[in-house]
């Protein structure tokens, strides 16, 4: 069924990688504080109006943006082609001076690492699995590739900031999320399906394009390493379906899966607020905003989640032109849809 899916439906690239600057955005002012101190700021609904012009995003916004140009870059999606375009829109973020949206310690760790010409498997932090890898891994599930492709972008694009598993699969399976919604898949069937992808994949490791990163971590095989990776994504999903099967009480998602500074938890998380809020989609996004958590990372991909699956349609007229990056949101977005 997977596999003959093949045509976008229209506005759906736009939808998805506008809707996580939208996500992003409405977290940002709220993604230090308690939900009792966003319910006094926003009310119980959460923060549901973008504000400003321009509307400021955060580093989840311009780290995805390099991974996209990275991409639109590249003459061939290989790891020899992309690498090196990945590392050095990550050098330019982390040299920008429009990075100071509190970026996140791996990320600057690891382009420190990348800007001594170190192999990336060397200058990745190999113990993290914070969600900075698949915050920006969007770009990736939008493009019009096979599985194979899209898994090891996924994971070349985490592993250099992130080498640990963990933060490998969840980007993949974040982008592969990305990727059946743009193709047609409701929401609603998103987390079985991602389910199926994780026993299927989990001892796949592709040497292609990771190399020897699993020697990093003293991993006793390549199968092994990953398979640790894989195993922390599939409890995250059975948390997630126990969420999704019990009634919702509108509270904070993040008592039922996670906080989600770590990879699996912004996944589950962000599915969460996407599948529970399918039909209200700037409710998906004030859902990820109003939590204890990562606040502007949840709300991103639950955005990401629900504009691949609904388009520019699911946003609110204006709101386009007022998201910081606008511009740029536009061109990588023109004439894919």
């Amino acid at each position: 069924m997977i596999a003959s899916m093949t045509t976008p439906a229209p506005g759906r690239v736009a939808g998805s990688i506008f809707g996580l600057a939208f996500g992003d955005a409405l977290g940002k002012p709220t993604e230090f504080l308690s939900v009792a101190e966003i319910d006094e700021r926003y009310g119980p609904a959460g923060p549901r109006d973008l504000v400003g012009d321009p509307v400021l995003v955060t580093d989840d916004t311009q780290m995805a943006l390099a991974v996209a140009w990275a991409l639109h870059d590249a003459p061939q999606l290989t790891p020899g082609a992309v690498e090196p375009l990945l590392r050095q829109r990550f050098l330019a973020w982390a040299a920008s001076p429009d990075n100071n949206r509190a970026p996140g310690m791996t990320c600057l760790r690891a382009c420190a690492e990348l800007s001594r010409g170190l192999p990336w498997q060397q200058a990745t932090v190999i113990d993290s699995k914070g969600c900075g890898a698949n915050m920006r891994v969007t770009p990736v599930g939008l493009l019009d590739v096979d599985p194979d492709t899209l898994a090891g972008l996924a994971q070349l694009q985490a592993g250099l900031t992130h080498g640990h598993p963990t933060g490998l699969a969840a980007s993949e399976l974040t982008a592969y999320a990305v990727w059946l919604l743009r193709a047609g898949v409701g929401l609603a069937e998103l987390p079985g399906l991602l389910g199926e992808r994780v026993a299927a994949q989990r001892t796949v490791y592709r040497a292609d394009w990771l190399g020897d990163l699993w020697r990093r971590a003293n991993a006793a095989t390549p199968e092994a390493f990953i398979a640790a990776g894989w195993d922390e994504c599939a409890a995250a999903l059975r948390r997630l379906d126990a969420a999704l099967s019990a009634p919702d009480d509108g509270g904070d998602p993040c008592r039922l899966t996670g906080e989600s500074w770590i990879a699996e938890e912004a996944l589950a998380t962000a599915l969460y607020c996407a599948v529970r809020h399918a039909d209200d989609p700037v409710g998906a996004l004030a859902r990820g905003a109003r939590t204890s958590g990562d606040s502007d990372s949840i709300a991103a991909l639950a955005g990401a989640f629900v504009g691949a699956a609904q388009g520019m349609a699911a946003w609110p007229a204006g709101w386009a032109e007022r998201i910081e990056y606008a511009d740029q949101l536009t061109a990588l977005s023109a004439g894919r849809d």
